[in-house]
């Protein structure tokens, strides 16, 4: 099945990523990873917004407090007021002993924890971890295995179900996760993508589908809850990077893509790769982005 999904603007981003339904705002939130760009888009007045950063910013949070985000630049856990210049507070480094990595996918937990993994820009090696930031400012490390490319992180609608993936493995895991702890128990694979496909960001619905860009596959998969692909949506993009409901029902989708990495002639023959799509699928509905320090009761 195949649904209509157009770009929100005309403009096209390298690496488009994380992006987040602001509920209490209003607004959708993401990030283009090499612009070290925060952007926002207005649904209401179609207005697209940017925030300069000072790293690259690879993954944020909502926070109980409306306007603050919780940032994952590069090597750094940062607390950051939209509404205010200059308020950026670095709170942790992340992994200062691996020079060679950097932060990457990551989303709260239904219990308002932050849950992030790290990449490896050096190569394959899987040297990357997965994180817990928790809700009293503590950052450990969680018993997940390596990885390259940590992606995918996102929870069922009770909490008790993480899903994440190494993306160069091209399979979506899924474990057993206690929000209040952070263990996690019985790891097992979810699904296996297509040779060539590498899973990028994902969300679960209400019913507990898993939605999971496609990175090289031009589409993104509503997988259900045993694994079985419910339905595609096909992108005139190559690389779709994150997905995310959005508005005040949540049956609206905002999928974002990336041009990076593509030759100049690709680029300029498809000249939607890297844009932001809009669309209404023909089924799913979103749960409620869970916040840092609040979980899903914001």
């Amino acid at each position: 099945m195949t649904d209509t999904f157009i770009p929100l603007s005309a403009h096209r981003q390298a690496h488009a990523e994380g992006v987040i339904w602001d509920d209490l705002m209003g607004l959708v939130r993401w990030t283009d990873i090499g612009a070290s760009r925060l952007y926002t888009y207005d649904p209401t007045t179609g207005a697209t917004t940017e925030t300069s950063l000072p790293a690259r910013l690879c993954c944020f949070a909502l926070t109980d407090e409306p306007g603050v985000l919780l940032l994952a630049l590069e090597k750094q856990l940062a607390r950051f007021d939209t509404r205010v210049a200059g308020s950026l507070v670095v709170l942790e480094d992340i992994e200062p002993e691996l020079p060679g990595t950097r932060a990457n996918d990551g989303r709260c937990d239904r219990g308002g924890n932050l849950i992030f993994g790290t990449l490896n820009e050096r190569g394959p090696e899987q040297v990357a971890s997965f994180w817990r930031y928790s809700r009293e400012g503590k950052l450990a490390r969680l018993a997940l295995p390596k990885a390259a490319i940590t992606n995918s992180i996102c929870f069922s609608p009770d909490g008790e179900t993480m899903y994440f993936t190494d993306s160069p493995t091209a399979k979506i895991m899924a474990c057993r996760y206690d929000a209040a702890s952070g263990e996690v128990e019985h790891i097992r694979e979810f699904v296996q993508l297509e040779k060539g496909l590498e899973p990028d960001g994902s969300t679960v619905d209400a019913e507990g589908f898993v939605w999971n860009t496609q990175w090289g596959g031009s589409r993104v998969l509503r997988y259900a809850p045993d694994g079985r692909v419910d339905m595609t949506i096909e992108l005139p993009a190559r690389q779709p990077s994150c997905v995310a409901f959005i508005g005040p029902t949540l049956d609206r989708l905002v999928i974002t893509s990336a041009s990076k990495g593509l030759d100049d002639a690709v680029v300029r023959a498809e000249p939607l790769n890297g844009a932001i799509f809009i669309g209404t699928p023909a089924r799913g509905r979103g749960l409620p982005e869970a916040r840092y320090g609040q979980g899903t009761q914001a």
